[in-house]
């Protein structure tokens, strides 16, 4: 990330959060202006993709009472003369839509794609709004995106850098526990321990089911790594049979073979191409 950009970000982050110093506020200030609902657009580097309802009603409801108090961060359109893209306050927008405005005050910056995105990203996490996964995404298009790598990203967030390599892991989970955690049935305290886990889909349905508080799925995560662990150590004949399939097959195979010797072969696939693979071959038997 360039100076440039870190000067440049430092005034748009301080025009909208408000921590200037009274001399840099009195030399930059940002003229409020009241635009039609109809010229403004979601900002397409919004990280937050939820809204809870109940509170948009809420938020609603206080806006026909005492209109909109904090104006909407804006930009100019890149593609449309006199529209513009919203960089912070989707949700009053929506809010005011749902009031009946026809106006609403605006702030308008002038920041890049970059910027844009790192004001979304500071403003919801600053108000708690964005789910884990969200923030997740957020600091995975600032790295793929714009280049930024964890330290950066860290500075930028006043969060640890442990922080955000962590949460940039919850996108290593299985598509089925990144719902959970963005329907908030699960958090990021209890999935995080599942992460690289085979059978972490498993584990996160019992906890759910049985409501595990993370700490306990620390317990739990590492009680079946021993068990594991001891399976592997007393059954090497199974070791040697899943490494023989695999190196046959080309792919991920994996024996589970109980102490009555009745199991299971599960063979994993990437692609269609690999299925017909294993298609072809039990086919011939």
């Amino acid at each position: 990330m360039s100076a440039g950009k870190k000067k440049g970000l430092g005034r748009g982050l301080s025009a909208l959060f408000g921590d200037q110093s009274p001399k840099e506020k009195e030399i930059e200030k940002h003229e409020i202006n009241k635009v039609s609902i109809s010229d403004l657009s979601r900002n397409p580097y919004q990280p937050r993709q939820i809204f809870d309802e109940t509170k948009l009603e809420e938020l609603s409801n206080s806006i026909k009472k005492n209109g909109i108090i904090q104006p909407i961060a804006v930009r100019p359109s890149k593609s449309k003369s006199n529209k513009y893209e919203i960089i912070a306050g989707e949700r009053r927008w929506i809010a005011a839509q749902k009031a009946g405005l026809h106006e609403i005050p605006v702030n308008i910056l002038d920041l890049n794609d970059a910027e844009s995105l790192e004001v979304a990203i500071v403003e919801n996490i600053q108000r708690d709004d964005l789910t884990p996964i969200e923030e997740a995404r957020g600091y995975q298009k600032l790295s793929k995106e714009f280049n930024y790598d964890h330290e950066s990203i860290s500075k930028l967030m006043s969060k640890s850098r442990s922080h955000i390599s962590n949460t940039l892991r919850l996108l290593t989970l299985p598509k089925d526990i990144i719902a959970m955690l963005e329907e908030k049935s699960l958090t990021s305290g209890q999935v995080r321990p599942l992460i690289g886990l085979d059978n972490a889909s498993d584990i996160a349905e019992e906890i759910v089911a049985n409501n595990y508080s993370a700490r306990k799925v620390e317990y739990l995560v590492k009680s079946k790594k021993v068990q594991k662990s001891k399976s592997y150590k007393t059954d090497a004949n199974v070791l040697r049979a899943q490494d023989r399939i695999e190196k046959v097959l080309g792919l991920k195979v994996k024996i589970v073979n109980k102490k009555n010797n009745s199991g299971s072969i599960t063979i994993s696939y990437r692609d269609l191409d690999q299925f017909e693979l294993v298609a072809n071959l039990l086919s011939k038997y």
